[in-house]
């Protein structure tokens, strides 16, 4: 696939807002969802089943959670960085987590998301 229709494939799945049937039709069966040691459940988790695992985990811990894109970014023919922010609150609190992640798209689907984040800032939240 081109870096144009790779970048529009990920831009879908943020699009969707967490809807499951979207992320279990774009992804790969074998996703790769590696979050960020030191970030709340930090770990690696794999298909769709495993980010529902990790979002089964985190949902609870917070009031809210909103990821805002600031911007798509294709490296090549198969990845696509995404810069921006979560936007976390709990107990009327909220701090913006910059984050990054880098998707590796294979085979017409994304296949790999490696996160980078602050996980200071999302621990603090996460544990108030």
């Amino acid at each position: 696939m081109s870096a144009a229709s790779n970048t529009a494939l990920v831009r879908r799945l943020y699009e969707a807002g967490g809807d499951a049937a979207v992320i279990q039709e774009l992804t790969s069966a074998d996703l790769v969802w590696d979050v960020t040691p030191g970030f709340p459940y930090g770990g690696v988790y794999h298909g769709a089943e495993g980010v529902f695992d990790y979002f089964g985990k985190l949902m609870p811990q917070v009031d809210s959670w909103r990821t805002e894109v600031e911007g798509y970014h294709p490296s090549g023919d198969d990845r696509v960085f995404v810069v921006g922010h979560y936007r976390p609150a709990k107990n009327d609190v909220s701090e913006p987590v910059r984050f990054i992640h880098e998707w590796t798209v294979s085979e017409g689907k994304p296949a790999r998301m490696y996160q980078a984040a602050d996980s200071a800032v999302a621990q603090r939240l996460v544990n108030s």
